[in-house]
């Protein structure tokens, strides 16, 4: 597929068009506007603002949206509504807070004229911007790049905020995942390498900036984020840790010669071998042996006066 010939549709959510977050996803939205004349960008949920922004921009509102009983949006829903709307055949989801610039789509056009069916993501440069970034200027994207390596921090891969796709690539079975909670990112990362379609990471030739922001949308703040309920349940959901994998997990990354073996797979694989030996270790032999012994030496330790006295 020529850049000439590619089209491609963006989905997304937001959170409420407020203070800084207004701010940041105005941000991402604009920069996304300017990846190609004929994109389509898709806005989902009834947040504060969504609507006035979608008509604005110009996207497409989709104010409804499946959530849980706690009123957090379902990236299942998203993203099979998604695929049965979109004008286009390759899509993208973007977290709400991602600037992209003109080297997403050339590196979008080399993955599909390789790839029927893949899987495009990469690792992001977080800073923090307080202000609309002006656009108005013809190198807005110049400056965003500059201002962004000199100020910023690369994520490691483990951190996946977009995810560019052929349609039909995710189907149903993918779980009642909710946004802005952890683990969904990596369980898709994971599920197209089981179903033994291409993954792409375009770290080395797409420059995506993530804008730092709060934790101010969950009620416990950063450590809800992390370890929150909604999180164990997508953990849950995800079959647990052996079903996460990361950027670097990916089959391919593309480079500025091209496509090529991800020569960081191999070293991942390794290192995930190693934790689950020591998981193994840890779960199934220490533990179970620390306890056993613990209830062996019990009533020695009543008679020494070794156990701790519990406090009324």
């Amino acid at each position: 597929m020529r850049y000439s010939e590619l089209v491609l549709t963006i989905f997304t959510t937001a959170k409420p068009f407020r203070g800084h977050d207004a701010v940041i996803q105005r941000n991402a939205i604009e920069s996304w506007t300017r990846l190609h004349p004929d994109i389509e960008i898709i806005l989902f949920g009834d947040d504060e603002g969504a609507a006035e922004v979608a008509h604005e921009f110009g996207l497409r509102h989709e104010p409804r949206v499946e959530r849980n009983e706690f009123g957090t949006k379902r990236i299942d829903y998203m993203f099979s509504r998604a695929q049965s709307i979109a004008r286009h055949d390759v899509l993208c989801y973007s977290n709400c807070d991602i600037l992209l610039m003109d080297d997403f789509c050339p590196a979008l056009e080399h993955v599909c004229a390789v790839h029927r069916e893949f899987l495009m993501i990469g690792q992001r440069t977080d800073v923090s911007i307080f202000e609309p970034w002006p656009f108005y200027l013809s190198n807005w994207d110049t400056k965003l790049r500059e201002f962004a390596s000199r100020n910023g921090k690369r994520r490691p891969p483990n951190w996946v905020d977009y995810f560019a796709f052929s349609r039909g690539l995710f189907g149903a079975d993918v779980p009642p995942f909710v946004v802005g909670r952890v683990f969904w990112d990596n369980w898709l990362v994971w599920k197209i390498l089981t179903s033994k379609k291409s993954v792409v990471d375009v770290t080395p030739v797409v420059f995506a900036v993530h804008q730092n922001h709060d934790y101010g949308y969950h009620p416990q703040g950063e450590a809800g984020v992390w370890k929150g309920m909604e999180s164990n349940r997508n953990s849950q959901l995800a079959g647990g840790w052996e079903h996460l994998r990361t950027i670097a997990d990916a089959t391919e990354m593309l480079v500025p010669t091209g496509i090529v073996p991800n020569p960081r797979r191999r070293w991942s694989a390794a290192k995930r071998g190693l934790e689950t030996i020591w998981r193994f270790w840890l779960y199934r032999i220490w533990r179970p042996a620390w306890f056993a012994f613990l209830n062996l030496t019990r009533p020695l330790r009543d008679a020494l006066g070794l156990r701790a006295r519990r406090l009324p």
